[in-house]
Order: C-alpha cells, then structure tokens, then sequence
C-alpha cells in the first residue's frame, strides 16, 4: 500500500467513526475536503438503505451541497435549518488543545459559519493532521475580498508571515463561493493563537480566517495504531 492509499485507508476509518454519531432525524452539517468526502459518501449508502430516515444535511460549500443533491441526500439552507445537531468536516491541522487550522478545501468561512451554528462539531482526520503547535505544517487560509488585497501584504509581512496567492487548477486566482480570494499565510509554529486570532480579525477586507479556536467538541483521528478520539473535555 503507497502513502496516498495508506492515508485513503485512514481517512476512511475516521469517516466511518463518525457515522456512528449520527442519528435519525438529525439536521447534519456537512463538511468540505477529502476525509469529509468520504464520510458523505458512507452517509449516503445509510440513508440509501432506509436506516436514516428523515435526516436533512446542511451544507459547508457548493460543491457539497450539489454532490449530497446528486446521492439523493436531502439539503436545505442553514436559513431553512438554523439551528445543526452535529457537523462533521475535516481538518488541515490540529494541536493538542483541538485547536485548528481549516481551509485548505477552499470553504473556511462557510465552514466556519456553519460550526457556530452546530450543537457539537466533530473533525475526522488522519494521523498526519495532528500537530505539536499550529502553523507547523499548515499555512492559515485567509478570505479576502477582491478590492485592495494587495494592500495586506504588508500588513502580514509584520506578521511574520510568507504570503501566497491561492491559485486554481487553471493557473488563475482562485475565488470562494462568496468571490473572494484566499491568502495562504505561512507563520510558522504560531505560539500565540488567541492574538493572532484578534489581529486577523481587526483588520478591514479580511473576511474571516482559518483558525477555528475553541470550536471543535471531538477530533477523530485514524492511525496505524487504531482510531483515536479526542474530546475537549479531556476525555478519550
């Protein structure tokens, strides 16, 4: 088995883990990236063969909400449905507090958006996403918006961060769904999460940015050695 199937394989027993959560009738966030693929995958095969009745998924991007459409998953709007008993998405990176960086599928506000909104968030990943301290092996997605974003390089410079353009398959800047660009800013290890957080926040035409503190309730994590689950109560 390479290290790409390898991880497949991982990804796919965290997704698996996490369809044990959910339940009839439940109002579903659903996640954008790879780990979260496969879990909307293994949810559609349940509700398919009736042991999911009445279960309504939410949305974190476009591009899921039309792949749940076509596997004849129910989707509504989180105006429709405001309130989520659980979401389960992916993670880029996730340090011990299960604090984390999201973004690299693209729909970090979204996904942001629709966590806040969640009664319990649950992230699946494989073992490679869990880090000493954030900013190791992941940049920060940043979502700006199109005016002016140049003027922020600067800004992120002081910062200590190198900055890259998100570009898409096409070679030209990639936009989210809401049309906005991303910044990928890479700071290395980020010791002073809480700050970085407020300074990325105060700053005009930054709509939101990849580091989702605080937010996560369990991180299940797949490995050689088994399926992990860290919970923020500190139990496991």
């Amino acid at each position: 088995m390479n290290n790409a199937s390898s991880l497949d394989h991982f990804k796919a027993q965290a997704a698996a883990a996490a369809l044990e959560l959910v339940e009839p009738g439940m109002t579903l966030g659903l996640g954008t990236g790879s780990t979260s693929a496969i879990f909307l995958e293994l949810l559609a095969q349940r509700v398919a063969a009736g042991e999911l009745p009445g279960l309504v998924g939410v949305a974190t991007s476009l591009a899921v909400e039309q792949r749940a459409r076509r596997f004849g998953l129910t989707v509504a709007s989180l105006d429709e449905r405001p309130v989520l008993d659980l979401t389960v998405d992916g993670a880029d990176e996730v340090d011990p507090e299960l604090n984390v960086i999201k973004g690299g599928g693209g729909a970090l506000l979204r996904e942001k958006i629709v966590a806040q909104a969640s009664r319990r968030l649950v992230l699946v990943v494989d073992h490679t996403k869990l880090s000493p301290t954030l900013g190791v092996t992941w940049p920060v997605p940043i979502e700006v918006i199109p005016f002016g974003w140049r003027t922020h390089l600067p800004f992120f410079e002081k910062l200590g961060a190198e900055v890259v353009v998100r570009m898409a398959a096409n070679q030209t800047p990639y936009h989210t769904d809401q049309d906005n660009l991303i910044l990928d800013c890479r700071f290395g290890p980020i010791h002073n999460l809480e700050g970085l957080a407020e300074q990325l926040s105060r700053r005009a035409g930054l709509v939101e940015h990849g580091l989702f503190l605080g937010m996560a309730d369990e991180v299940i994590a797949a490995s050689p050695e088994g399926i992990q689950r860290l919970r923020r109560d500190g139990s496991a």
